[in-house]
């Protein structure tokens, strides 16, 4: 029976790995990613309504975050067009709200729908360290971070996976997609693939980011003032994210690669 289960599981892993075509690397994707869509904008909606939307009309740092999503999105489009990628963003409809809320965050869901917390600006202080944030989030959709991340979760709990599976296993599969995306979703089985996760979304979302016209060297700034804003952390394996210090070192190693795609906004 041992030797059955791990034939099948081998088969599932061989069959479910496809070639991020962004970041180039392989991973475990059994979701749809039209599936994860059609349930983030249900999980937005309700985020959303249970939460104060700042509005752009009468906020400038809300016309912000909208502004510099929107340039960023723009890139990503005609960076996938010009790669003949295009099909990898059907389906994203595209959304940045600011939300009151002192908590230092932000994140971004399947298809393209972004939030960021007001606790989040006074860290970031400037419009490039917030580009440097949302280019990062929005990374960690397009590389199908999450997705990678749920498939690893169904597949440890021995969940079938299939099109209609929000409906044939609500229950289960709602607590993994939560797991995942909430905004304080933390996977303690997964924290190596988080980090490598991590690593992708601070490399490419500083590629993203500059091509918007912001400067990318605004990261290393924003993740020292980061790491002071942090207190006592808990010892890097411990965590789901990378050392604010190997962070620092990773993204001095790609800089020079973001900045030859940097041309500041006008």
């Amino acid at each position: 029976m041992k030797v059955l289960f791990s034939l099948l599981i081998s088969i599932i892993l061989l069959t479910s790995c496809k070639q991020n075509p962004i970041t180039g690397r392989s991973q475990l994707s059994l979701f749809p990613e039209s599936v994860l869509q059609q349930q983030s904008v249900s999980q937005y909606r309700t985020f959303l309504s249970q939460n104060r939307v700042v509005p752009k009309e009468v906020s400038r740092d809300a016309e912000m975050v909208k502004r510099v999503g929107g340039r960023i999105a723009q890139v990503v489009t005609d960076y996938y067009n010009k790669k003949g990628l295009s099909k990898e963003l059907q389906g994203y409809n595209w959304e940045f709200n600011l939300i009151d809320n002192k908590e230092v965050n932000a994140w971004c869901m399947p298809g393209g729908k972004v939030v960021v917390y007001t606790g989040l600006l006074t860290v970031t202080q400037n419009e490039a360290a917030l580009a440097v944030v949302l280019g990062h989030e929005i990374t960690h959709a397009l590389a199908h971070h999450g997705n990678e991340r749920m498939s690893q979760a169904a597949l440890a709990q021995g969940l079938q996976v299939a099109g209609d599976i929000f409906t044939r296993n609500k229950e289960k599969a709602n607590t993994i997609f939560n797991s995942v995306f909430a905004p304080t979703a933390q996977l303690a089985v997964l924290l190596p693939n988080s980090r490598k996760n991590e690593y992708e979304a601070d490399r490419f979302g500083i590629m993203f980011s500059a091509m918007a016209g912001y400067n990318p060297k605004e990261a290393i700034p924003f993740w020292q003032r980061m790491s002071r804003a942090g207190g006592a952390k808990p010892p890097e394996f411990l965590a789901t994210h990378p050392s604010d210090a190997n962070r620092i070192a990773q993204l001095e190693k790609h800089m020079d690669e973001a900045l030859s795609l940097y041309k500041p906004v006008k």
